[in-house]
């Protein structure tokens, strides 16, 4: 990972543009491509991003140049450099993964047991099916033959829509498994969620605890 301190503009073309004015910034440059901006006041969440795959060159003058992060689409993270305060590297090595809590890991083993809640004919086909970049919840199949990864989470927030994104665009590189389709699946699913899973395609599901222990009705509401 490389952390960047800089004072800094940024633009974003693509399907919207944005701007950024100068201000002091951290740049977090990822293992995986991945560049996101971050200010000092907005906790986790970046002011603006590039997901992976999408490729970083730099301009020739490293204190006075320019950064421009281009993706698949085509989309541009433009950078200008104005002074940079502090410029780093690291290597993380592999990271174990998340430990998910009781409820959370109770949930994934619920729905692998009775997948056929996600519809007639549905079947299993691992889970916790492993990836480069760590292991996928639940891989199965549909009624219509096709490949699903479902990503669960007790709360859906728009980090676990970014991670069931990045997990779709490898799994999607297997000619044997594509086309895989996503599903994010959570006892809340937040709004903004929502919203940004429908945009990529990815169907949500709202999971009842204890209908899957068999509490009460074993339906899903799907949206």
């Amino acid at each position: 990972m490389r952390l960047v301190i800089a004072r800094c503009s940024v633009d974003y073309a693509g399907r919207l543009t944005a701007h950024l004015p100068s201000a002091p910034r951290l740049i977090l440059v990822k293992a995986d491509g991945s560049v996101s901006i971050h200010a000092d006041d907005r906790a986790y969440k970046p002011l603006n991003w590039m997901s992976p795959p999408c490729t970083l060159k730099e301009g020739a003058d490293a204190a006075e140049g320019v950064w421009t992060v281009v993706n698949k689409a085509g989309e541009k993270l433009i950078i200008t450099m104005e002074e940079i305060l502090h410029d780093s590297s690291h290597e993380l090595g592999v990271d174990p993964g998340l430990i998910k809590d009781g409820v959370e890991a109770h949930l994934q083993e619920l729905l692998a047991d009775r997948i056929e809640t996600l519809g007639e004919g549905w079947s299993l086909i691992r889970r916790e099916y492993p990836t480069a970049i760590g292991p996928v919840d639940i891989l199965c199949r549909n009624s219509d033959g096709a490949t699903v990864a479902v990503e669960i989470k007790r709360r859906g927030e728009i980090d676990g829509v970014e991670q069931l994104t990045r997990y779709l665009e490898l799994l999607n590189r297997d000619p044997h498994l594509a086309p895989v389709k996503g599903i994010f699946a959570a006892q809340e699913i937040k709004p903004q969620a929502r919203v940004l899973a429908n945009d990529r395609g990815i169907d949500c599901v709202v999971l009842d605890y204890d209908a899957l222990r068999g509490i009460e009705d074993d339906k899903l509401r799907l949206f």
